[in-house]
């Protein structure tokens, strides 16, 4: 399952960024998680490494890596995410207004769900818009 979502977000790639970056505040703006945490040692980089714990569609643990690391350009990260494992990447374009973001979604399901996969994908697709959307309010709010 591969998507997109875009969006525009009034501050700068730099303020984005460094709350994306922040990966223990993904519980703020994504309803399906409860709690992130890093769990490798130092600043965050390629390799690090975290765990969260998922609510929806029902509680578990996962962990993922942050594997592309550009400040205020580009990161992405890949592990379990939810009934899927895949990567999540985030490119930010600088505008006059603020930030374009880009969010990208490759993700594989296991058993049951690689066969659902494609019929799953408008509902993870819109889910990951709400998300962004969310996202948006709370850096354009200024509480971030």
């Amino acid at each position: 399952m591969r998507f997109t979502n875009t969006i525009h977000i009034s501050r700068t790639p730099e303020d984005v960024f460094a709350y994306l970056a922040a990966f223990e505040n993904v519980p703020e703006w994504n309803y399906a998680i409860v709690e992130t945490r890093k769990v490798s040692p130092g600043p965050v980089a390629v390799g690090t490494t975290y765990v969260q714990i998922r609510s929806v569609p029902s509680r578990s643990q996962e962990e993922f890596r942050v594997t592309e690391f550009e400040p205020d350009a580009r990161i992405a990260i890949h592990g379990g995410l939810g009934p899927f494992e895949g990567t999540l990447t985030y490119n930010l374009e600088p505008t006059e207004e603020g930030t374009h973001l880009t969010n990208e979604a490759d993700l594989q399901g296991s058993g049951i769900m690689r066969l659902a996969g494609s019929l799953a994908e408008g509902r993870v697709r819109e889910a990951v818009a709400t998300n962004l959307q969310k996202l948006k309010s709370i850096l354009e709010s200024g509480t971030s």
